[in-house]
């Protein structure tokens, strides 16, 4: 039952709940700061009564429906349901609840500056409406709240023109030991078109035209193929009915009907195409056994198909990989490979995408990545707003080039697109860490942004609305969005303009790229790209040692491409502000990568390797247990006991063993240990270094040197010694005089 309260709520124009400490303001006061957005279903913010100073929690209030979602005189009254509830430590009396409305915003800037933070929505206050006696702790209750457009009445909002106004829901009550005060506020903002019984706006002699480009994309799921294995199952979930993907597609289904089909486009992820393609073909969930998705999966993708066919498709870079981040990193062959996403899009759902084209993640590019892009062949973009620098409007634009063609740009409108993201996705809130676009969100916000363009500013403006790429709206928010859009057309206030309408038409304006500071700080890390450049690298050295020995064995390509695919996941755009996130994907891909590099071994014998003379070759047995050949390069590891020589470059043979005789110099006789590794020949370690046991009872060149040496040695000193010996007699009887005659001397006498 939570869980169904908890979908209601997203469903309408959603939750924002704080409160209040015993002694905040008194009945009918301001709120000592704004109230959050109602856009913020998932944050509960408690008002502070001082900057800095964070106030207790005692009521949330969830809005879980309003009618209707945008005023066209066909009611005079705005209706809101949904219920109280007390999160805080004691009881509260005397609930009651009132709308109260602003001034109606009048321009762009004032609409901007309403959808960034709340704007005083105090102007009119009418009468409060009881909705609870009291409230225990953990208690709740349901509300139903009518109240008249027009009118004098107590609790009439006292709308008699058009506008976009914003709307205030205010609860107050009186906490257990302490006075009345307000306890929580929802604001968003209602637009209303005409009013019932008075003025309305006419249809405009320049309607907006409005371009849809509606994205699939998930976060990297898939970590192997031949088998498929998942990092987890929320795929299927999200694939099956009532799941995020099949709204999204249903939702898309719908979008097709009517004049609005035409200003549609699907953006699709290819490897959220590759992924599930895979799934349906049966998949594990790695540690957990067979996957759950496969019915689903083939389900989903079929219906996909079905839709796309023949309509306007744009491939998403390959895992939504941060462009900017690889170019950053120089990392331009990753960068390649991202672009080459069309090819799966074209294999899995038979139909050609827009050629050329590329929208970044975020709609954001630096100056070196768009250099990057248009070398590689890019010929049109579509960006944010706030990427583009230098003209106003939200119309096509065109990045002249010295000697070469423009790039067109198509501009996301910034104002609604931002809306659907919700004010948390350009502000994180302290303590959330998921991206703010895998949270529900309500339209309500982006509902009033779209109908400012259409039907309060007659300037036949492009309006492109682009979800965020992994949104999670609600079913019923995202019909919403799409029934008010069709309206819209239908009534006049807009038209329904297709991509390649767009792209066809050369753009007046000229203008320069602008990529925002916090842009930047959300990019994927330069740790992580560093470590991924460095794996690539590794990889592509790899792919350059191996070779396919016959038509009928693996390729190459069939061993590496799936892993280098494995470290774009890394760099994806999911991760974005998400560092711990690229790490995990990083962590998944250098594994696999090392697991192919361990194919390539060198086997340890089990008994010592015996050398019965000093130039004896070492032998040393490779295995390759890799389905291609590969040429590689034994190295063995300084020592002083014994010397290699040099070895020529082996080839080892698919599947295959290979026993080399590498030429050795022992040095020294005994036993002592060799170690061996593999490289490939631009020096990528293959598999584990092996440790062998040799023993020899040679003496190599170098010990017969050095015992000669030593023999020479004693010799010369032996003769040295003798002849010092002989010299030394000579020389004692030299000093015998010669008129001693053989006179014996006398003694002395001791008497």
């Amino acid at each position: 039952m939570k869980r169904l309260l908890s979908a209601l709520a997203a469903a309408g124009f959603l939750v924002v709940s704080s409160g209040v400490a015993a002694h905040a303001a008194p009945d009918g006061g301001r709120l000592p700061v704004r109230p959050a957005p109602a856009t913020q279903v998932w944050a509960t913010r408690a008002l502070s009564s001082q900057p800095g100073e964070q106030a207790q929690q005692l009521l949330r209030l969830d809005v879980e429906d309003m009618i209707p979602r945008v005023v066209t005189g066909a009611t005079d009254s705005v209706t809101i349901s949904g219920k109280v509830v007390n999160v805080g430590d004691r009881r509260i009396d005397d609930i009651e609840l009132r709308l109260e409305r602003g001034e109606p915003l009048t321009s762009e800037e004032d609409v901007r500056k309403a959808l960034r933070e709340p704007t005083d929505a105090e102007v009119v206050q009418p009468s409060f409406t009881p909705v609870a006696d009291r409230l225990e702790r953990n208690e709740s209750k349901p509300f139903r709240l009518t109240v008249p457009l027009r009118g004098t009445g107590p609790t009439s909002l006292d709308i008699d023109e058009p506008g976009v106004y914003p709307i205030l829901a205010n609860i107050n009550g009186v906490p257990d030991f302490g006075g009345r005060a307000r306890l929580a506020a929802l604001s968003t903002l209602l637009p209303v078109v005409a009013v019932s019984g008075g003025e309305g706006r006419g249809t405009p002699a320049n309607p907006a035209k409005v371009t849809l480009l509606w994205p699939l994309a998930d976060r990297p799921r898939l970590v192997a193929q031949n088998p498929t294995v998942l990092t987890d199952d929320e795929l299927a979930g999200s694939l099956a009915m009532g799941g995020r993907l099949w709204g999204l597609l249903k939702a898309y289904g719908s979008a097709l009907d009517g004049q609005l089909g035409q200003g549609v486009c699907l953006a699709v992820d290819p490897d959220l195409l590759r992924t599930v393609s895979a799934m349906a073909q049966g998949y594990e969930v790695r540690g957990q056994g067979p996957g759950k998705g496969e019915g689903e999966a083939e389900l989903w993708l079929a219906q996909l198909r079905l839709l796309a066919g023949g309509r306007c498709v744009v491939a998403l870079p390959d895992a939504d990989a941060d462009l900017v981040a690889l170019s950053r990193a120089r990392l331009t062959g990753m960068g390649a490979l991202a672009l080459d996403g069309a090819d799966v899009v074209r294999e899995v759902l038979d139909v050609q995408p827009v050629q050329g084209l590329v929208w970044p993640d975020d709609g954001v590019l630096d100056q070196q990545t768009f250099d990057d892009l248009r070398a590689g062949g890019v010929t049109s973009l579509v960006l944010d707003q706030s990427a583009v620098a230098g003209t106003p409007g939200t119309g096509p634009v065109r990045f002249d080039q010295p000697g070469g063609e423009p790039v067109r740009a198509v501009r996301v409108d910034g104002m609604v697109s931002d809306a659907l993201r919700g004010a948390a996705a350009a502000r994180p809130t302290a303590g959330v860490s998921t991206p703010a676009e895998e949270k529900p969100v309500s339209v309500q916000n982006a509902l009033a942004a779209l109908a400012f363009r259409a039907a309060f500013q007659d300037t036949g403006q492009h309006v492109v609305i682009a979800p965020p790429r992994r949104w999670n709206a609600p079913t019923g928010e995202v019909n919403t969005l799409l029934e008010t859009t069709k309206s819209l057309i239908g009534d006049g206030y807009a038209t329904a303009v297709g991509l390649d309408s767009l792209l066809a038409t050369a753009p007046e304006q000229t203008a320069a790229l602008s990529y925002p500071v916090e842009a930047g700080a959300s990019e994927v890390p330069p740790a992580v790209t560093a470590e991924v450049g460095e794996t690539w690298q590794d990889l592509g050295r790899l792919a350059a040692a191996m070779r396919q020995p016959d038509a009928a064995s693996t390729e190459p390509a069939d061993l590496v491409d799936p892993l280098r695919l494995g470290l774009l996941h890394a760099v994806s755009g999911a991760w974005r502000g998400d560092e711990d996130g690229a790490l995990a994907a990083l962590d998944r891909g250098r594994r696999q990568v090392e697991d192919l590099l361990g194919q390539v071994t060198v086997t340890e014998p089990n008994s010592p390797i015996l050398l019965g003379s000093a130039d004896s070759p070492l032998l040393v047995s490779i295995k390759n247990r890799l389905d291609v050949r590969i040429t590689v390069r034994v190295v063995i590891e300084d020592t002083p006991s014994i010397q290699a020589k040099a070895l020529p470059d082996q080839e080892l043979p698919a599947r295959g063993d290979l026993l080399l005789q590498v030429p050795v110099e022992v040095l020294r006789s005994g036993r002592f240990p060799v170690h061996i590794r593999i490289t490939t020949p631009d020096g990528v370690e293959l598999g584990e270094r092996a440790r062998l046991e040799v023993s020899s009872s040679a003496y190599g060149t170098i010990t017969v040197v050095i015992t000669a040496l030593a023999g020479v040695a004693l010799v010369l000193l032996s003769a040295r010694r003798i002849y010092r010996r002989v010299r030394a007699t000579r020389a004692a009887a030299t000093q015998v005089p010669d008129d001693a005659g053989g006179v014996v001397p006398e003694r002395s006498s001791t008497s």
